[in-house]
């Protein structure tokens, strides 16, 4: 599936029809067979979560009439699949709306609604199509990458720079996570593989100057979009996020409007603790969007909807796996009906 919109894309037709030319907002269109692959990667991505703790709302749709009583069950099983209280607790409200509203008695319709309100929770956060998905893209585009050691944070850069450049963006990565050596010498190993060049200077050097040196480069051979890595020490090291906003000043000198994104990538099985990193990494620099690394590997995949409800984040990407195109773009559909199905 694409993950990057070519410029060019529609131009011809845009000339002909005006009024059928897409909007600087819309998102990639993905095709039927896009859409079929979409979902077979997310399925398999929420595999082990739809086997445990989702696989329990099966049981409880199963007879014909819902019982108020099964309330508590279905806040209970999103609870446990690391949804949070207060996110478990507003689904429920609102979906208790709908059923009463509506008069629903039979499980199908409960069912549906509280599908419904998962969908629509994951959705509301999404005010505009990603940057390198809309057909006003600057270029370059710049995006920054954050999260904790651990998190598969640059595996997920190696990951979409394979994708952007599968899809014809000319990529370039920054290694401006300079505390670590091993950060350095892992983005090269992955920029070789992937075949995009990666700009890195020696281990304790100003993560800034490897943000403006990128830029530089990227500005040379003309590149499409920036992916810049960074120091993934503790959330809670003031110093750290110091050092974000310093990279985020850097990028403006170059680019003024950038960087056109700031993802932060979540280790997904650390359920509720992704949501404190995230809180403190949006207040620092101003997290856009989210990356849920390793999906594939927890039973518990309630933390997307906490993120979204509590923070207003949209998931952007998921990992489905350990290969290079074990990358997906996140479409809520997919991911509730592959939980619920």
């Amino acid at each position: 599936m694409r993950f990057w919109r070519r410029k060019h894309e529609d131009h011809h037709e845009a000339a002909v029809l005006v009024e059928e030319a897409p909007s600087p907002e819309a998102d990639l269109e993905f095709s039927p067979d896009e859409t079929e692959e979409l979902r077979e990667q997310t399925g398999r991505a929420v595999e082990r979560t739809r086997r445990g703790w989702f696989s329990r709302l099966g049981g409880l749709f199963e007879r014909a009439e819902f019982d108020d009583a099964l309330w508590d069950e279905i806040e209970e099983i999103l609870i446990s699949a690391d949804t949070g209280l207060d996110t478990a607790g507003r689904v429920i409200a609102n979906v208790k709306q709908v059923v009463r509203g509506r008069g629903l008695k039979k499980s199908d319709d409960v069912r549906a609604a509280l599908r419904d309100e998962l969908i629509r929770m994951l959705e509301a956060p999404v005010h505009s199509a990603p940057a390198w998905a809309r057909q006003d893209a600057p270029s370059p585009l710049v995006i920054v990458v954050v999260g904790v050691n651990g998190a598969g944070k640059t595996t997920s850069i190696a990951k979409m720079a394979h994708a952007f450049q599968r899809d014809g963006a000319m990529t370039i990565l920054g290694a401006a996570d300079t505390f670590r050596a091993a950060a350095i010498d892992q983005l090269k190993i992955w920029g070789e593989r992937v075949g995009v060049r990666v700009i890195a200077h020696q281990p304790g050097a100003d993560p800034g100057a490897v943000a403006f040196d990128t830029l530089s480069a990227a500005e040379a051979i003309g590149a499409d979009i920036v992916i810049i890595d960074t120091a993934g020490r503790l959330h809670t090291k003031s110093n750290l996020m110091e050092e974000l906003k310093k990279i985020t000043r850097t990028v403006q000198k170059k680019v003024p409007d950038g960087p056109q994104e700031v993802l932060l990538v979540l280790d997904a099985t650390t359920g509720q603790n992704g949501l404190m990193q995230a809180r403190t990494f949006t207040g620092a620099v101003g997290v856009t969007g989210i990356v849920m690394a390793k999906l594939d590997g927890t039973a518990k995949g309630g933390i997307a909807f906490a993120i979204t409800n509590e923070l207003g984040l949209p998931v952007r990407f998921i990992g489905t796996g350990e290969k290079l195109d074990d990358l997906a773009p996140f479409d809520a559909h997919a991911f509730v009906d592959a939980l619920m199905s």
